[in-house]
């Protein structure tokens, strides 16, 4: 597989580890937008969230959630992105710990929003809730 996170779990590919379980990996990202921004990684290979296993979800975020302690920020992002439009860039499920020490460095967020009715929300919330049965 050429996938660039499966080469690192393989260790063909080096990485600064921070720690490990028997289902997931965590480690420095190397292009940070903070000091001590990590990345949490299933070792199973899905592109997308929704195709990743159960088994593999429930391992991450205990494990996320001792990174994101261990690395001390006051103020942090969690982040996991979808598709390339949705600013993916690596076809490998991972999870950004990133530390916001300031305005300066970290994640900076823009949150667009759209109009919508009471009625449009109601609506799409019933259509969302019959997919979920």
């Amino acid at each position: 597989m050429s996938c660039i996170f499966c080469k690192i779990i393989r260790g063909e590919i080096p990485c600064v580890k921070l720690a490990e379980t028997a289902k997931s990996l965590s480690f420095l990202d190397i292009s940070p937008t903070a000091k001590g921004h990590a990345l949490v990684i299933p070792k199973e290979h899905s592109e997308k969230l929704t195709g990743l296993s159960d088994e593999s979800l429930i391992d991450i975020l205990p494990l996320a959630k001792k990174v994101a302690k261990a690395i001390g920020a006051e103020n942090y992002n969690f982040l996991q992105n979808n598709g390339r439009i949705a600013h993916q860039f690596v076809n490998h499920v991972h999870f950004h710990i990133i530390p916001k020490p300031d305005e300066e460095y970290g994640l900076g967020v823009g949150w667009p929003t759209y109009a919508t009715t009471k009625e449009e929300l109601m609506d799409l919330g019933n259509e969302i809730r019959s997919r979920l049965q």
